[in-house]
C-alpha cells in the first residue's frame, strides 16, 4: 500500500514541478501536496541553508521554529551528517528540538544539490514510529524530484 502512495505522490509532484523551477513556488506545492496525500502528518515542510543556518520555508501545519544550526535537532544533523534521518521517537533523540510537542517521530531528508546540501525536507507526526524505509524511500524519491526539477 505504501508503494502506490508514494508512487502517486512521486506522479503528482512531477506533475506540480513541470515547468516551473521557482524554489519558494515548488516548495509551497509540494509541502501542501504531502500533506493532502500522506496520512498521519502533524508537519510537512522545509527549512532551506542560509548563512550556515536553516531557515524556515514553506510548510504545512501548526508555527515552527524559524532558525534550526547546523548540528542541532534531527534536521540540524541531517545536515551535519549529509542523510536521511529516520527517528521513531523524537523524545528519545539527543538535543531534539519540540517545536511543536504533538510531534513523536520525524523524518528529515537533506536536500542536495551539486553535492552541496541546500537544506532538508522536514515531515513530522503525532504517531510513534510512524515512519519506516518505505516512507524513507518515498520521501527521498519525491526530495530528488524537487531538487532536479527546482533552481535551489
Amino acid at each position: 500500500m505504501k508503494v502506490e502512495l508514494y508512487d502517486e505522490l512521486a506522479r503528482q509532484t512531477r506533475g506540480l514541478l513541470e515547468g516551473e523551477r521557482d524554489l519558494i513556488a515548488n516548495a509551497a506545492n509540494v509541502a501542501a501536496l504531502i500533506w493532502q496525500i500522506v496520512p498521519d502528518l502533524n508537519w510537512a515542510g522545509f527549512y532551506f541553508l542560509k548563512g550556515g543556518e536553516l531557515v524556515l520555508g514553506p510548510f504545512q501545519g501548526k508555527p515552527a521554529c524559524v532558525r534550526i544550526a547546523v548540528g542541532k535537532g534531527v534536521c540540524g544533523t541531517a545536515v551535519a551528517l549529509r542523510e536521511t534521518m529516520l527517528v521513531e521517537d523524537v523524545h528519545a533523540f539527543p538535543g531534539h528540538i519540540a517545536c511543536d510537542a504533538a510531534s513523536n517521530s520525524e523524518l528529515v531528508v537533506p536536500l542536495i544539490k551539486d553535492g552541496v546540501v541546500r537544506g532538508v525536507l522536514d515531515i513530522d507526526s503525532p504517531h510513534l514510529a510512524r515512519f519506516d524505509e518505505a516512507d524513507q524511500r518515498g520521501f527521498e524519491a519525491v526530495v530528488k524530484l524537487f531538487v532536479t526539477g527546482t533552481d535551489i
